[in-house]
């Protein structure tokens, strides 16, 4: 494996420079800056207007919203896992959220974002959050990330955790593979927002006569929330208002920087989040605007987020996409874009340049699987119809979530087989698959497909095409900090 990286960079630069001085131009930068725990209508174009987003805003006016975004899974390492394969992150087996104690990570055998670029002598860099493994064989060091700076998980995944107790060991900072802070604490969060900032603009700057990728996985919006001194109160819509403040304030830092160095018009931005909100926290939490639920749930207010593509020059300026698409398919349009060759291992996402280019492009998915972390398809939609299978969800009920960030519980409730047509009704609010059985009948058919190939523990499948996660092998080098 080791044998088979170092081949394709070595390769790395004839083939770079020989594609892009065909193309009569270097291939694109690629930046993408992925929210944790945003929700559908927490920023200006998508609905917000509780506080400002005036960077957000300015992106959408010169480049595209899509609207109809989905992530693999509305928890957080299954949803990164998916962005960074271009797989639905059942076919990489990982789910849910990998904790401090975890003895998984991403199968270095997987060929991830970082790793196409590699492939065309891209310098790339991650500053934020990782989650996709913390022990030394899974960290994006070993993924195809020249440079590494942040928390390996969840910020909330740290002793003063509201209901984990002592669950958490302290919570580790990391450069590379070198934890320089075995012990983050409210001071040190406060700053993650401004130094994940300060590390982008520096690393463009330092690689502004090369392409390079950059990605910014923040930790805010999950609870904890932290702002620096420089927005606190500044909103006017308490602690929420200020943390999505300080991250349009990021998202500007960077489109400045690449217009201050000229490099505007030759890249391309995409802004995301890995699911919908955290309703439970309550004004901790954002809002999914229409849309039904939120994270950790398959409704469209789990799995829907907010995404901006801005490539001036490229991409219309001030145009909408409401065809569907999603993070599995950043890899394979990345990988068109720069002239990389994809991986030798099935992937499940689309080339999607015709959604960002044209007008009137369709969407390639004829169907979407909609996985819980925990292995069930609970859900299959196409672009305009979504289909139900019965399982239990976590949901509110109706009722407010906590305050000063602490959650309320969750009630459990269960669904039944239903058909919704979310052109008509995103909320998910009527069933009509008593008049539509046909519609019906073909996403059946098509979640046969899936169970087939990744399983479902709904129905007790097991899938012929699933990977295994990397795990830890005895002797295999452990990150110690507590």
């Amino acid at each position: 494996m080791v044998r088979r990286r170092l081949l394709l960079v070595c390769l790395a630069t004839a083939l770079v420079f020989s594609r892009a001085s065909g193309a009569g131009e270097r291939p694109p930068n690629i930046v993408i800056i992925f929210i944790d725990d945003l929700g559908y209508a927490d920023i200006g174009p998508f609905g917000a207007t509780a506080y400002p987003t005036p960077n957000l805003d300015r992106m959408a006016r010169e480049g595209r919203i899509f609207t109809d975004f989905l992530v693999s899974s509305a928890v957080c390492s299954a949803s990164r896992a998916a962005l960074m394969t271009g797989c639905y992150h059942r076919r990489v087996s990982i789910s849910g959220a990998l904790g401090p104690r975890s003895t998984i990570g991403l199968h270095p055998d997987e060929v991830t974002l970082a790793e196409i670029c590699k492939q065309m002598g891209y310098a790339t860099a991650i500053y934020g959050k990782w989650h996709l493994g913390h022990h030394p064989k899974f960290l994006p060091t070993n993924q195809g990330f020249d440079e590494y700076f942040g928390l390996p998980y969840s910020n909330d995944m740290w002793p003063y955790h509201p209901t984990a107790g002592n669950r958490f060991p302290p919570l580790p900072l990391l450069v590379n593979r070198t934890v320089v802070n075995p012990q983050v604490h409210a001071e040190d969060q406060r700053m993650l927002t401004t130094w994940y900032t300060r590390r982008a603009v520096d690393f463009i700057e330092r690689h502004k006569d090369e392409p390079f990728f950059l990605y910014v996985p923040h930790a805010m919006v999950h609870v904890p929330l932290f702002v620096s001194e420089k927005f606190a109160g500044k909103s006017g819509a308490g602690l929420f208002g200020d943390v999505v403040m300080e991250v349009d304030w990021s998202v500007g830092k960077i489109l400045d920087t690449l217009r201050r160095l000229g490099l505007d018009r030759h890249t391309l931005v995409i802004f995301s989040s890995d699911n919908g909100p955290w309703l439970s926290y309550g004004e901790h939490a954002g809002s999914a605007g229409p849309l039904r639920e939120g994270k950790g749930t398959t409704f469209e207010g789990g799995i829907r987020v907010p995404t901006i593509f801005w490539w001036p020059g490229r991409i219309p300026a001030g145009t909408r996409c409401d065809e569907l698409a999603s993070t599995i398919d950043v890899l394979p349009t990345v990988a068109a874009l720069i002239g990389a060759e994809l991986p030798p291992r099935k992937i499940d996402g689309k080339d999607i340049r015709p959604l960002m280019f044209q007008d009137g492009a369709l969407s390639p998915h004829e169907a979407f699987y909609c996985y819980y972390a925990n292995g069930e398809l609970q859900a299959i939609r196409d672009r305009r119809w979504k289909l139900h299978f019965p399982h239990r969800y976590r949901t509110l009920g109706g009722r407010p979530g906590g305050k000063g960030g602490k959650p309320v519980p969750y009630e459990v409730r269960e669904i039944e087989l239903s058909l919704f047509d979310l052109k008509n009704d995103v909320g998910e609010t009527t069933n009509v698959i008593d008049r539509y059985p046909d519609v019906a009948k073909r996403l059946m058919a098509a979640a046969e497909v899936a169970r087939r190939e990744l399983g479902d523990r709904l129905t007790g499948r097991k899938g012929s095409e699933v990977r295994p996660p990397g795990r830890l092998q005895p002797g295999d080098e452990r990150l110690q900090w507590y």
